[in-house]
């Protein structure tokens, strides 16, 4: 039986062996997991997670013990963030009689990732610093900062200030500065990073749309980790090309 987050029945339960097509199982999902999509249904099924039965003409059909199953499988993503692996082993573990203890709520979702790519968005960036501030951290002249503003580098925020990020933009401009590269040639770099960030917002602005605020907490928990994933993806993919080219 398909459970509520209070732990009761779910208003929208289907009696137990009724099969249902995928857009039942959506509907009945929603009431608790509002993000959830066909798409992330489908992908749980390809990761196999979840196996529906099928027609012979091929649709989907789920039984009451599938949409249980793809119940839990949401909220150990959402109240856990745990990868699929490790959900994978726990509803495993459930099956054989063995329930393994989940990790607290508050733990740091994709934190290894975080770690391995030395890529932290949980850092703080309340602080503020001004210009001079700025010069004086990163070792450079106002020449230098005036052009890296014009390629869009680096840009002052709120009334004029700049972020503890810009300290670390404008470190690495000035390190890459030492082999020859110039601010005109990282504007791909630049560009780059805006196209990455539109993928993440594709993805989580419907989250933190959400008036759940356990769901706009999901929003950027999910954004942490994608990110995450962007950046280990970015250097493989840098890797392969770098090794690609002739000695």
């Amino acid at each position: 039986m398909l459970h509520s987050p209070s732990g009761g029945a779910a208003s929208g339960a289907a009696p137990s062996g009724r099969l249902m097509s995928i857009g039942a199982v959506l509907n009945l999902l929603r009431d608790e997991f509002p993000e959830v999509t066909i798409s992330k249904i489908r992908f749980l099924e390809a990761e196999g997670l979840v196996e529906p039965q099928r027609t012979p003409s091929g649709y989907r059909k789920f039984t009451p013990r599938d949409v249980e199953r793809l119940s839990r499988i949401l909220r150990m993503q959402r109240d856990h963030y745990l990868p699929l692996k490790v959900i994978r082993e726990h509803l495993d573990a459930l099956e054989r009689g063995e329930p393994l203890p989940l990790p607290a709520s508050s733990a740091a979702p994709g934190r290894e990732l975080l770690d391995e790519v030395e890529f932290d968005l949980d850092r703080p960036t309340a602080a503020r610093l001004g210009r001079a501030e700025l010069l004086a951290a990163a070792e450079a002249g106002e020449d230098e900062l005036a052009e890296w503003e014009s390629y869009g580098l680096i840009s002052p925020v709120g009334e004029g200030g700049y972020d503890a990020e810009a300290v670390t933009v404008a470190k690495l401009i000035m390190d890459l500065g030492r082999f020859g590269l110039e601010p005109r040639h990282l504007r791909t770099v630049k560009a780059a990073a805006e196209r990455e960030a539109d993928l993440v917002d594709q993805v989580v602005a419907p989250l933190r749309l959400h008036r759940n605020p356990q769901t706009r907490a999901h929003a950027e928990a999910t954004s942490r980790e994608i990110a995450a994933l962007a950046v280990r993806l970015h250097t493989a993919l840098l890797r392969t090309a770098l090794s690609a080219r002739p000695d």
